[in-house]
């Protein structure tokens, strides 16, 4: 019996994986998912600081004409303490005097007599001072386990002194093709063959999610053939294919799979297009068989195929995330069935393509977005609000939001 959406996510987000790891220099981490929580074991900044080129002072003493006693550079290693009507000349970043309570930009102080007299009488007390643990406190957690990596949690590992770190593995994924009726692009077609696109976009999908990728070739039309591919691909986390999954007599890809022991998870999706997908499991190794119409591949693999491989990355944000815009033209829908429809997003609108058939393979060139349309809307009309996903970027959250378009 066919699931509805929520109970598909629901498997998805719930399943038990358990992830391996590895470490690398901090430099070669972007991009990964943090495999640890990693904490501050020094406060930023270290000792209070000017954040100015200027004057260290007692804010007491800011009507008062002062004193220089002291030059401080950043790095510089001086413990002054000022007595009345004393300052320091302070570069930014150098250690303040351990009784300063307020830093004075040099433009806004004057030089008479190699006395230093404030001009500006407004300031605050602790003006322009960094004061300790002011960015960062000691035992402050800086990147949760599973936080997908970027430049900027580099410059926190850098500022602690981290140089490596722990990652998860990158999933190993195997796609292959089935079904000799379809040829790879790098073969010769007959006049009454076509190419395999399904395959080739399922792996670059998959290099685009940052996963381990791997193509082992293309069965022939026979149980046997397919087996051949299932277990020289068990050794992966999982295993994506698509066709093969209807009730046709040269539809091999399910009895191929069972006959290894494939427990399955669930068949079928409530939606359109791809309903007839199925995902299941042989030993440790998951299994995805999508739908082997091209448009309706590619959209389940965008709603569904993306939040399973969230969860093998070992990434908090699974869930589905979702833009809050309009649509710009009044759009019929036919009910029943919860439908997925791409389109062309502006930043604004979102454009639903014409051209939508299942079979189709053009459609997906000219979009950037999708909508899930609710099974029981039969029209959207112009500047209806609408939640739109992406197609060409992740865009996920810790927490389930329901990005299905009610009206």
């Amino acid at each position: 019996m066919a699931l509805n959406v929520k109970e598909v996510l629901t498997i998805l987000t719930n399943l038990e994986i358990k992830h391996k790891y590895e470490i690398f220099p901090i430099e070669e981490s972007i991009n990964r998912i943090c495999a640890e929580n990693i904490l501050s074991t020094i406060a930023l900044p270290k000792f209070n600081n000017s954040a100015m080129d200027g004057y260290a002072l007692r804010y007491e003493d800011i009507n008062s004409e002062l004193s220089i006693c002291e030059t401080i550079f950043a790095g510089d290693n001086k413990n002054v303490k000022l007595k009345d009507n004393e300052c320091t000349k302070i570069m930014t970043g150098a250690k303040i005097p351990e009784n300063a309570t307020l830093i004075v930009p040099k433009e806004e102080c004057i030089i008479k007599d190699e006395k230093i007299i404030i001009s500006n009488k407004n300031l605050k007390k602790y003006s322009h001072i960094r004061f300790i643990g002011e960015d960062i406190g000691l035992n402050q957690v800086l990147i949760e386990e599973g936080t997908l990596l970027n430049s900027s949690h580099i410059t926190l590992l850098s500022s602690q002194g981290i140089s490596h770190i722990k990652l998860y593995k990158k999933p190993k994924i195997v796609v292959f093709a089935s079904g000799e009726e379809l040829k790879l692009h790098y073969e010769k077609i007959e006049d009454y063959q076509i190419y395999n696109s399904n395959t080739p976009t399922l792996i670059a999908k998959c290099k685009e999610l940052d996963c381990e990728v791997h193509f082992i070739g293309q069965a022939k039309d026979s149980v046997k053939s397919l087996q051949n591919l299932i277990n020289n691909s068990l050794d992966s986390d999982l295993i994506i294919t698509s066709g093969g999954v209807s009730v046709g007599d040269a539809d091999f890809t399910n009895e191929a799979f069972k006959g290894l022991g494939f427990k399955e998870i669930f068949k079928g999706i409530e939606i359109k297009p791809g309903k007839p997908t199925i995902f299941g499991k042989i030993e440790k190794t998951f299994i995805l068989n999508l739908p082997g119409n091209p448009l309706a591949s590619s959209l389940i693999f965008e709603l569904f195929g993306k939040t399973l491989i969230q969860k093998l990355l070992g990434e908090k944000s699974i869930y589905q995330n979702y833009i809050n815009a309009k649509i710009g033209i009044d759009l019929k829908i036919k009910k029943g069935r919860i439908t997925i429809i791409p389109g062309l997003f502006d930043g604004e609108y979102f454009y639903p393509e014409e051209k939508r058939l299942p079979g189709m393979v053009s459609t997906l060139s000219k979009c950037n977005a999708m909508i899930v349309v609710d099974k029981d809307l039969s029209k959207l009309e112009k500047n209806s609000k609408i939640k739109i996903l992406p197609l060409n970027w992740k865009f996920f959250s810790k927490e389930y939001k329901d990005f299905i378009t009610y009206e």
